[in-house]
């Protein structure tokens, strides 16, 4: 399946239907009088959020919706028939914005959680709403007004309570598949991952956390270049970043601050988040010759963040790793609810 998370898309409104003029010609009502009725509400168009959706892959070919429209009104009184809503499914985690201007319309979050993006015409009235005693015969009715037309930007930014982060090559697709039973592609060299992979990874309590391995990121993504520019927005709603580093690159700590540059160029609070360092490929690495525990423990007063050696490969190091992961996330969202309560 292909990961699509941008689109644009253009979504039109149903136009109201159109009121009549009428008039009532029953044999025993010698002053019938005007019985246009009403035309019927155009059809509006919403965004639902479905959580079976995962890309926005369903927009790639199909750019224009169109709910449809009110009916005209009818004879004696009778208004016309009210236009079907039109309700498109976008996955969890889909923010909306409008093209032409770039303001936030919304963003669909929970599952079934709807957004109105363009609201039906009204429908036109017919002559008998405009009987009065100064114009007891009018013989004129309004047509229905236009539905809304917008054009839409969607993008999707990934529901993961942890992001996998890390140069190209540090493992991240290794561990996500080794935590999870996400099976991402997985060679020996740079760029393997080209989209993001989601696995969802079990607590001791048995419940999921939902885990992103974010395509690597190097120098200058803040800026455009290689593959990280396009997914850091998939992060942005991450309550953990677990920064994945190759132990057996020539300057671990090099490695370490590039990707800290890029969050802090990327903005948005990424900086900030609470992060977990795992030196990952200790199995790989000759430990007489390298000090593994002085490399973390300096790493350790850099980022001030706990550290962790581990190998994805056999499993080394996991399980204090996630333990430190659980603890994390508990603490934010006892910070969250205590907040909340505040």
């Amino acid at each position: 399946m292909q990961f699509i998370d941008q689109a644009e898309i253009e979504v039109e409104a149903g136009k109201g239907g159109d009121g009549i003029i009428a008039f009532r010609r029953e044999k025993y009502v010698p002053a019938g009088g005007p019985s246009g009725g009403n035309g019927g509400k155009g059809g509006s168009v919403y965004l639902r959020a479905d959580e079976n959706l995962q890309t926005l892959l369903d927009f790639k070919y199909n750019h224009k919706f169109k709910a449809e429209d009110g009916s005209r009104g009818g004879p004696n009184n009778r208004t016309g028939a009210n236009g079907k809503d039109l309700i498109i499914e976008v996955p969890c985690g889909t923010v909306v914005y409008d093209a032409q201007t770039g303001e936030l319309i919304g963003d669909l979050v929970q599952p079934g959680q709807t957004l109105l993006v363009a609201a039906g015409g009204k429908g036109g009235l017919g002559n008998q709403h405009f009987l009065s005693n100064r114009n007891r015969a009018p013989e004129y009715a309004l047509p229905g007004l236009p539905g809304e037309i917008k054009q839409l930007r969607l993008e999707l930014k990934l529901l993961a309570e942890v992001g996998i982060i890390g140069l190209p090559n540090a493992g991240k697709s290794t561990l996500i598949s080794a935590l999870s039973a996400a099976r991402p592609k997985i060679a020996d060299y740079p760029f393997t991952t080209l989209v993001p992979n989601l696995g969802v990874v079990r607590k001791p309590t048995g419940d999921g956390t939902v885990f992103a391995d974010i395509p690597g990121l190097i120098e200058g993504a803040s800026q455009g270049s290689g593959l990280g520019h396009d997914f850091l927005r998939h992060i942005e709603r991450t309550r953990v970043l677990l920064h994945l580093i190759d132990v057996t690159s020539d300057d671990v700590i090099r490695d370490y601050s590039i990707i800290q540059r890029e969050l802090q160029a990327y903005g948005r609070g990424l900086a900030e988040r609470s992060q977990v360092l795992a030196l990952n490929k200790i199995d790989a690495v000759d430990k007489e010759s390298v000090d593994l525990e002085a490399l973390a423990t300096q790493l350790k007063h850099l980022s001030q963040a706990p550290v962790f050696l581990i190998s994805a490969v056999t499993g080394a190091g996991l399980e204090p790793m996630l333990q430190e992961i659980w603890s994390t996330l508990a603490r934010i969202n006892s910070a969250q609810e205590v907040e909340v309560l505040g």
